[in-house]
């Protein structure tokens, strides 16, 4: 396990212990986030510990052809039971994931530190997010960050039943059209088992990275769909799409 100091460098993906935990120290730079995306690796702060880095083996993404959304899901969806937006809350999608409470998890690794780190990817227009609302509340959503044709998923919250899973989808179905090439979960939970998401060696991740970040562009704000039909049908496409 390498201690990180100022230099924007990271040890091989390959070193990281049995636990995938690669480094520690550093800082939430845009610059180190971003080199260290790119890379295959992502922080995952610990109390009252140095900054933690991770690339574990196996990783765990979410394939187009794989993507499962089942029935009740997508009435929902067509319904339009919850209004969904892109990047007009992100913040706020932040700070909500951080008061979830998880099974086996005391506290939070989205501390104030890592809000305002990736609040400033937003704003460079690295990092999106996904919001549902109910009238006027925010009561779900999910963020990741976006690197050439490549999206790293990071953390979702509903406060309403299933607010989450809209959001999700319907990310799912702005990555399909925006022509993204691996959907990074990070680790495998049964919640992400039952969208369709699979584990790889991290070998066959590292690769698909590199391929997919050669050209990582910031983008503007994503836009919603006008129809929310139009997530399942660009799902529907890409699930049938020859790779």
């Amino acid at each position: 396990m390498r201690v990180l100091g100022s230099r924007l460098i990271f040890p091989p993906p390959e070193e990281a212990d049995e636990d995938g935990l690669l480094a520690i120290g550093g800082d939430l730079s845009p610059e180190r986030l971003l080199l260290a995306y790119a890379q295959g690796i992502f922080p995952w702060p610990s109390p009252n510990l140095p900054l933690l880095w991770f690339s574990p083996d196996p990783r765990c993404v979410l394939e187009f052809e794989h993507v499962h959304v089942g029935r009740s899901l997508q009435k929902m969806v067509r319904r339009g039971t919850y209004r969904v937006t892109f990047d007009t809350a992100f913040g706020d999608v932040m700070r909500a994931c951080a008061t979830r409470e998880r099974p086996g998890q005391h506290g939070t690794w989205i501390t104030a530190e890592m809000v305002t780190a990736y609040v400033r990817l937003h704003e460079l227009g690295f990092a999106h997010s996904a919001e549902a609302w109910l009238g006027d509340r925010l009561v779900g959503g999910v963020y990741g960050v976006a690197l050439g044709s490549a999206f790293f998923g990071e953390s979702m919250f509903a406060t309403e039943p299933d607010a989450s899973k809209v959001a999700f989808v319907t990310l799912l179905g702005r990555l399909a059209t925006r022509g993204t090439t691996l959907v990074d979960c990070q680790m495998r939970t049964d919640h992400l088992a039952r969208f369709g998401a699979t584990e790889i060696p991290r070998t066959e991740f590292l690769s698909r990275v590199r391929n997919a970040v050669r050209e990582p562009r910031p983008e503007g704000p994503w836009t919603a769909p006008a129809n929310p039909t139009e997530t399942l049908d660009a799902l529907r496409y890409r699930a049938q799409k020859p790779s």
